[in-house]
């Protein structure tokens, strides 16, 4: 829709832009309206039905957008009062306005009670004394010329390191040579698509669900994408369109929890070997195994056909701006140059990985938290059988999230009831492809790894609450 004018209680003028679809726009363009003051903190906006039919637009569409926003801190939802523009935000002619799709500074009686959105480790049990020890041992080996422009392919006792680490933990075949240390699977991503276009490439095959941020990195370096079906093996990859590439997480798809079943991942090599195309490993979660042994790295069985990318986001914190792609030989230089002409991640960091990595203390870590998360899961699901049956709960045997799957047509109600209850939470139709050929499903991506120890009982119990 090119132009929309809608009345919210006051005259104002509604553009959902953008070419991802009406849901991002009208989000786009309702937090354009609050940072700019054209809605002013305290301000009721009408229901998504009413708002629906003034811009001529799905509810369901309308609903999702409140959700976001609601999510993100720039609308509040409470029982009987409806939505309404948050209090306590930036003044436009204030403080800095936050970047599109990251929450605003917001008073403390203004933020979620209680977080449970994926994507994040808890913070709080970072090992902060392991870590300090790690950097003074790496700082005092490290050589002084550690210290200036680096190889852009990052330090080499880190990329050695990771070697060891990947060919022993997830059975990934590469050495030092063939690693280039980025900051980030987003900034992993960003160089290949960039490769990846310079090379031909003009669509990539993505699953049906995922993260829209990866999506808009590949549009962003001029790259379709074109969602794969998705079932109960899992992403189906016997049917790859006509790609260059495609995005997998076959360890552990995110959102969905499941496992790339093993017809799968030989028909994805197969497909790779005979177009020459390349598949993109995201090796999300990788080492949060509970209930199976771990499955092994696509890579394994393809190293000249699979980019294998991780991170220390999940297992660490991503604040420390630290990840790698393993690549084929013939991608190492295309990838080095366009990540630039020296190291961009702090050397620091890197070494305190490597020794970290090296002298055991990661493996250490590792194990503590899978017990840890475990316990946490295992209190959920036990939880969720007495107080909420009707719930299904999948996608439990490993990593930080669960997906419970609700009763159809419920996804938005309950997540307006956790709005009520101080609860930050997905549902499943953020991470849908907008093109996905899927039938939609009602869930909830539950993220019992995000809130710290103190919290975490809270969170189950007002999760509990919210649903049906």
């Amino acid at each position: 829709m090119a132009e929309s004018w809608a009345t919210l209680g006051i005259d104002l003028h509604l553009e959902p832009t953008g070419s991802l679809g009406l849901r991002r726009g009208l989000t786009d363009a309702l937090r354009d309206a609050v940072r700019t003051g054209r809605l002013a903190p305290g301000t009721r906006l009408p229901s998504s039905r009413t708002l629906a039919a003034d811009l001529g637009i799905a509810r369901n569409t309308v609903a999702d957008a409140y959700a976001d926003l609601v999510a993100e801190g720039w609308l509040t939802a409470r029982q009987g009062s409806g939505t309404r523009v948050a209090t306590g935000l930036p003044s436009p002619a204030g403080a800095a306005v936050p970047a599109a799709g990251r929450a605003p500074r917001r008073r403390a009686a203004d933020r979620p009670t209680h977080n449970l959105v994926p994507g994040t480790p808890d913070l709080s049990a970072f090992p902060r004394t392991e870590w300090l020890k790690a950097a003074r041992r790496a700082l005092t080996a490290a050589p002084t010329e550690a210290l200036g422009y680096g190889d852009p392919r990052g330090r080499p006792e880190l990329r050695t390191a990771l070697a060891g680490y990947l060919a022993r933990s997830r059975g990934v075949r590469a050495g030092p040579e063939n690693i280039l240390v980025c900051a980030g699977f987003a900034q992993g991503l960003k160089i290949l698509a960039a490769v990846l276009r310079s090379r031909g490439v003009r669509t990539v095959a993505v699953e049906s669900y995922g993260l829209f941020v990866h999506w808009d990195l590949l549009a962003a370096a001029r790259l379709a994408t074109r969602p794969l079906p998705y079932d109960d093996l899992a992403t189906d990859t016997r049917a790859i369109p006509d790609a260059g590439a495609v995005l997998l997480t076959p360890a552990h798809q995110f959102p969905m929890g499941t496992a790339l079943h093993p017809d799968r991942r030989a028909a994805a090599v197969d497909w790779a070997r005979r177009t020459g195309g390349l598949v993109l490993e995201d090796d999300y979660d990788g080492e949060f195994r509970y209930d199976r042994q771990p499955v092994g790295a696509l890579q394994g069985l393809a190293p000249d056909q699979v980019v294998h990318l991780g991170t220390a986001s999940k297992s660490l914190a991503p604040g420390l701006r630290l990840g790698w792609m393993v690549l084929p030989p013939s991608l190492v230089d295309a990838c080095a140059a366009a990540k630039g002409h020296s190291d961009t991640c702090g050397v620091l960091d890197q070494l305190t990985l490597a020794e970290f990595l090296t002298s055991g203390a990661y493996d250490r870590h590792v194990r503590a938290a899978r017990l840890r998360y475990r316990r946490r899961r295992d209190t959920l699901v036990a939880a969720l059988a007495a107080r909420a049956p009707e719930v299904r709960v999948t996608g439990i045997a490993a990593g930080l999230h669960a997906v419970l799957r609700l009763p159809p047509g419920t996804e938005q109600s309950v997540l307006q009831a956790a709005a009520w209850q101080g609860l930050a939470l997905h549902g499943l139709t953020t991470y849908r492809h907008e093109h996905a050929v899927t039938a939609p499903l009602d869930a909830l991506v539950v993220g019992y790894g995000t809130p710290p120890d103190h919290a975490w009982t809270a969170a189950l119990e007002a999760l509990c609450r919210a649903l049906p």
